[in-house]
């Protein structure tokens, strides 16, 4: 996947595209990528994602801004997953901002990236105080002559339409099925790993901290998880754990939020390595324990029951196989 972070008039050959933040690249964005592929077969062209870095919220304004479900690697990974040919990253500044509608279509969209297929969706806004919505791209594209445009309706699931802030309200709720639902696949966190305190070790519960760009993460508590990374060989290597995600109130008074995953039955160098994490179930919430000696023992309960749900779900994939025998 060939990425791009400034166009500039020239000629490039035509593309398709669609244009948005992707956050957390659920199953909306994932229906409108394949649409996208799909008119790109048909025109020869390329399929292009358009999106912005910084979210403009976090830039027009950074109080309201919400947490990101993806930073821009892993949502760049996502993308390249899904089989895009081209991303094309515009830095949003204040500059960019005061882009007027009608220019953002005529010099960036037809001139530097050379559109000759659009898709959006039906409450697109674009330009300068938002100011462009549909009706402006369709006149525009109109009188561009013999460019495309098209409108998705959203996608809905079981009447919720998925979105990005649907996918936040699930996680705020501690409702990772729904949330799994919407994205299409377990909600993830990624970082290296880094020094800690290597206090786990001496509780007998060596971990993993993983490095935190964002200092409100989407969730809190303890976790049942998965963590996968490229070994040294190149393959994905998988391990089952347990994860706890805020601020380890037992451990220190003021702290900023912490990822730190006790890997089962490992016993391996991985500092420096770039993890993933699956969270797959919420064991309870983060608590201040009277003492060390608490903490271990309701350690040792959630390494049992994140065992007991491992255990439960061999055992149904299991019989699901059985029965396609």
């Amino acid at each position: 996947m060939r990425i791009t972070r400034r166009a500039a008039a020239s000629k490039e050959e035509p593309v398709a595209l669609t244009i948005g933040n992707f956050d957390g690249v659920h199953l909306g964005h994932q229906a409108m990528i394949a649409r996208l592929k799909r008119a790109a077969r048909r025109l020869g062209a390329a399929s292009c994602v358009m999106t912005f870095e910084p979210h403009p919220r976090e830039l027009l304004m950074p109080d309201r801004a919400p947490a990101r479900l993806t930073n821009l690697r892993e949502k760049l990974e996502l993308l390249a997953s899904l089989g895009v040919d081209r991303v094309q990253i515009y830095r949003f500044n204040h500059a960019f901002a005061k882009i007027s509608a009608e220019l953002f279509v005529t010099r960036i969209l037809l001139q530097e990236m050379n559109v000759c297929w659009l898709l959006v969706g039906e409450d697109f806004c674009f330009g300068a105080r938002r100011s462009g919505d549909v009706a402006l791209l369709q006149k525009l594209f109109s009188e561009s002559g013999g460019r495309e445009l098209e409108v998705m309706s959203p996608v809905v699931l079981d009447e919720l339409r998925v979105s990005s802030t649907a996918v936040r309200h699930a996680l705020a709720s501690d409702d990772l099925d729904l949330a799994a639902e919407l994205l299409g696949r377990p909600f993830t966190m990624g970082g290296r790993v880094v020094d800690g305190l290597k206090l786990g070790k001496k509780l007998g519960f060596p971990t993993a901290n993983i490095q935190l760009k964002d200092h409100h993460p989407l969730l809190n508590g303890i976790f049942v998880v998965e963590a996968s990374w490229r070994n040294g060989s190149g393959f994905t290597q998988r391990v089952r754990g347990v994860a706890s995600l805020g601020v380890r109130p037992t451990v220190l008074e003021y702290a900023q939020p912490v990822l730190e995953v006790h890997l089962f039955d490992f016993d391996e160098d991985i500092y420096g390595q770039r993890l993933r994490i699956e969270f797959l179930q919420k064991l309870r919430d983060e608590e201040k324990f009277p003492d060390m000696e608490t903490l271990v023992k309701q350690m040792e309960q959630d390494v049992v029951h994140a065992k007991a749900y491992f255990s439960q779900m061999d055992s149904s994939m299991h019989a699901t196989a059985c029965l396609d025998c």
